[in-house]
């Protein structure tokens, strides 16, 4: 019996276009690709958003509504 490190699939990152909150008391962020309208306010506090990019991990968004707004 052999205890070793298991294979791990490698981790990809990369530039990502995010949504961040522009008040200082509210620390909110979201993905673009995970938007459910084209609003840009902040769910959490009603502040507008700015855009950004950030080196995140890859997350694929396959849900119905993001297709369709595609």
């Amino acid at each position: 019996m052999a205890f070793g490190k298991k294979n791990q699939a490698e981790i990809k990152e990369e530039d990502t276009k995010i949504w961040v909150c522009s008040s200082e008391d509210c620390n909110c962020w979201m993905r673009d690709n995970f938007r459910t309208n084209n609003e840009k306010k902040c769910p959490m506090c009603g502040n507008p958003m700015e855009e950004e990019n950030k080196v995140l991990q890859v997350v694929e968004n396959n849900s119905l509504y993001y297709k369709s707004q595609s």
